[in-house]
């Protein structure tokens, strides 16, 4: 199986079983999605969201959200672990947001990736997802699923997005980032993987056997 009939397989496979793809993070703006998609660092997303409405209720924008003090923002997000950090990031990024873009997200990734706690994951989804910009955010189901699927040999994110970008069209990353993302929630887990009943990694594996 050629890596060209994997990258078409997998996309058709995908698009047949999320045909598609809400944003996982519950947010109502640009705003709203980067502070989830911050608090997400190392937490589930069901997590961020049942936390998120919480912290919104106080402050939805960064005028409300410098209004708390970090010790505040970090008591409601505490269970979203790294807390300190995170809200040190929250904080900072608020009076940012203020003082440089008169209270808006930036819509670039260099602005973003400028702000405190944001890295370029997180830049990438809030690119993608808030204002349509094309990128492809690799997590740690992506950089799995990438490497399962010997579609990377990449032994980082940083290599895994650059091979994603250049065996996927760019009009799809948007989308097909999220489906890898489902699919590797629902089908491929990091642990107790069964290939056999995998629906992707089943047919690459026969496939292969038998080419």
């Amino acid at each position: 199986m050629t890596k060209k009939e994997k990258v078409e397989f997998v996309v058709t496979k995908l698009e047949e079983l999320y045909p598609t793809t809400p944003i996982p993070l519950d947010h109502k703006n640009p705003y709203t999605l980067l502070i989830a998609v911050l608090l997400s660092a190392q937490c589930t997303d069901v997590r961020v969201n049942k936390i998120t409405p919480i912290l919104f209720k106080k402050a939805d924008n960064p005028y409300d959200m410098i209004k708390l003090s970090v010790e505040e923002i970090k008591e409601i997000i505490r269970p979203c672990g790294l807390s300190p950090m995170k809200s040190k990031g929250i904080y900072g990024l608020s009076h940012i947001l203020i003082d440089k873009h008169n209270g808006s997200v930036p819509q670039s990734f260099e602005s973003l990736e400028e702000l405190p706690a944001v890295g370029h994951k997180t830049a990438s989804v809030v690119m993608a997802q808030a204002f349509g910009f094309p990128a492809f955010p690799v997590d740690t189901h992506i950089h799995r699923l990438m490497h399962r699927w010997a579609l990377t040999s990449g032994k980082n994110v940083v290599q895994t997005e650059k091979d994603a970008k250049r065996l996927f069209d760019e009009a799809m990353w948007n989308k097909l980032h999220l489906q890898i993302i489902f699919f590797g929630r629902e089908h491929c887990p990091a642990r107790s993987h069964n290939a056999t009943s995998c629906p992707i990694c089943s047919e690459i594996g026969r496939r292969e056997l038998f080419s």
